[in-house]
């Protein structure tokens, strides 16, 4: 049995949803942020938060970085601020600042509002499996702007984690995005998850370092992060032809002094959405067109995920 809750934390109002299984709660005035991912049946909270800031409200160009709450955020139309179609994006672009309406019905959460500088129409319907630990999302995203849009897409998770937890993917190849950014000097494409005689899937101790990788040749449409005994798992289960690559962003101290790892499907890459566009791998929307499709979350034991796939 589902139920859905209106709260109100630190500064902004909050929507609850819950079952057996789950507890979400979700920011509207974030960009539909979900903050909170606990599971109860295990007592475990799958996010992590940044317990130096509050949750608040952040008027649309804020600088991400400073602001780096955690939970799962989505980025969109880019990440680096750029020009793309002649717009220009701030940081991290512009949905994780926007203000989305609400429609709570008996069993689900939809946010939605249209982008002010892309035009871009955007609706997340939230809900919960009833018989496991998944959380469905459901997306429209619809150019409304009357011209042709390109644009990245992103899925943002922060993750509480330990040392010995390990991503799992079928990412054939990796690549670093920037040596300034990792623990590793190697710049060549590698063969994932071997790279510098290391293991790069597994989480080492604090050490103030990071990790910062695109990842590719993806047979399986899944991201995963599994903790080293082998009991919590988090899964994105999503549609390949939407999502073809990942990006893997992980501080062991390194960055801000955060430990945590972001998984990030994603609709391109290259950082640059115009470098993309140069490659030919990036999104790109009609005038009128739009996108529909499923994100799932999984985040529960991973034998029960195995019997409930």
């Amino acid at each position: 049995m589902q139920k859905i809750t209106n709260l109100v934390s630190d500064e902004l109002n909050l929507i609850r949803i819950e079952n057996d299984w789950l507890t979400a709660e979700i920011v509207p005035d974030l960009g539909g942020k979900i903050s909170r991912l606990y599971n109860k049946r295990l007592n475990h909270e799958f996010l992590w938060r940044n317990e130096a800031l509050k949750l608040r409200y952040l008027v649309p160009g804020s600088e991400y970085d400073p602001n780096f709450y955690g939970g799962i955020d989505e980025l969109l139309p880019n990440d680096i601020p750029e020009i793309l179609d002649g717009i220009e994006y701030p940081d991290h672009g512009e949905l994780w600042t926007s203000r989305l309406q609400q429609e709570l019905e008996k069993d689900k959460i939809s946010l939605h509002g249209k982008l002010q500088l892309s035009g871009i129409s955007y609706r997340k319907t939230i809900s919960l499996r009833d018989d496991a630990a998944f959380m469905h999302m459901d997306y429209k995203i619809k150019n409304e702007s009357g011209e042709k849009r390109h644009f990245l897409w992103k899925l943002h998770a922060a993750l509480a984690m330990e040392p010995g937890d390990r991503l799992m993917t079928s990412a054939r190849r990796g690549k670093v995005v920037d040596p300034a950014y990792s623990r590793f000097r190697t710049t060549e494409e590698f063969q994932w998850p071997s790279i510098e005689k290391r293991d790069a899937s597994v989480v080492p101790h604090d050490h103030n370092s990071m990790d910062f990788f695109y990842l590719y040749e993806i047979p399986e449409p899944e991201m995963q992060m599994i903790s080293r005994n082998g009991k919590y798992l988090f899964s994105y289960r999503y549609d390949r032809e939407i999502f073809p690559y990942q990006w893997y962003f992980a501080s062991y101290g390194g960055f801000l002094k955060h430990y945590t790892a972001i998984l990030e499907p994603a609709t391109g890459m290259p950082l640059s959405v115009n470098e993309a566009i140069a490659l030919k791998q990036c999104m790109v929307l009609a005038p009128g067109e739009e996108i529909n499709t499923r994100v799932s979350v999984y985040a529960g034991e991973k034998s029960n995920y195995f019997l409930n796939e």
